[in-house]
């Protein structure tokens, strides 16, 4: 079982912080490091979090959230063989041309570690901060998706629709096998993956749960002639339940396990070392 920490990007003081968690992530047999994504957090909205009973983020206004391709570029930069994630970039809400690049040169420069994890986002505040409608978000993430795979292709780029205008040219350095992992279990989420993904972000920590989800996912796969077995599974794991639990999530579908750094107490770094002591050494 793979194992990962998130996120290494939000609530940390420096860059020391950032940097010497995914370190000692390194150095302690984790697979991956992985980030959230906000570029604002409202004083207060109307938007319900889909995945909380509350409606909120677990997130004060106050927080920091560093953008999550610069934080893991730094990530790369102080790194050698740990791979990094979004977990999630909210695509609809940005420009898909720069989101196609920023991800292509991370890809690049990490030499070839990064996983770009893409959601359509829920908080309506953050997309009127950002000047882009929330409505017809889902068909712009079909598009958006459509279009940056064109331009990672490395050939010339043609793509004209309702969202976007591009035509006559190239974009280097490409990345044609740069993994996307999307996250979701509500709407269009299945469909996407078995179109788009070559990995999926579950939104729960529970075997059943997941299972189900997976059925799911696996019809949506044979719609676009895939199988199951092509998607790489991420969920969360809280760290409690020990073996038995990990055990429970790989034979639920799981091929890696996140641990929210805030589930490992008020020090982290001996969570990790803790962790890896159980259950990677």
């Amino acid at each position: 079982m793979k194992l990962g920490l998130i996120p290494v990007n939000v609530g940390v003081e420096n860059v020391e912080q950032m940097v010497g968690l995914a370190r000692l992530a390194e150095g302690s047999g984790f697979e991956s490091v992985w980030t959230f994504e906000h570029a604002i957090v409202p004083l207060d909205y109307a938007s319900k979090y889909p995945y909380s009973p509350s409606g909120k983020m677990g997130a004060d206004p106050e927080t920091n959230f560093v953008d999550p391709l610069i934080a893991l570029s730094h990530v790369a930069a102080n790194t050698t063989t740990l791979k990094m994630g979004t977990g999630v970039n909210i695509l609809p809400q940005a420009n898909p041309l720069y989101v196609a690049k920023q991800a292509a040169s991370l890809d690049f420069v990490s030499g070839g570690r990064f996983m770009l994890g893409v959601g359509i986002g829920w908080l309506q505040e953050e997309f009127i901060a950002c000047g882009v409608p929330f409505e017809k978000r889902g068909a712009r993430f079909d598009d958006y998706m459509a279009a940056m795979r064109k331009l990672w292709s490395g050939e010339t780029v043609e793509h004209q629709s309702e969202f976007i205008n591009w035509q006559g040219f190239k974009s280097y350095p490409k990345a044609p096998a740069l993994p996307v992992v999307m996250g979701g279990n509500k709407g269009k989420a299945f469909a996407w993956v078995a179109e788009f993904g070559q990995g999926w972000f579950a939104p729960t920590t529970e075997p059943a749960a997941l299972a189900a989800d997976l059925k799911l996912l696996s019809a949506a796969c044979e719609q676009q002639g895939r199988a199951l077995s092509d998607i790489e599974i991420t969920c969360m794991w809280t760290g409690q339940g020990g073996q038995e639990s990990i055990d429970a999530l790989a034979e639920a579908g799981a091929d890696r396990l996140l641990i929210p750094l805030q589930a490992l107490g008020p020090n982290p770094q001996e969570g990790i070392t803790r962790l890896a002591e159980d259950h990677i050494r």
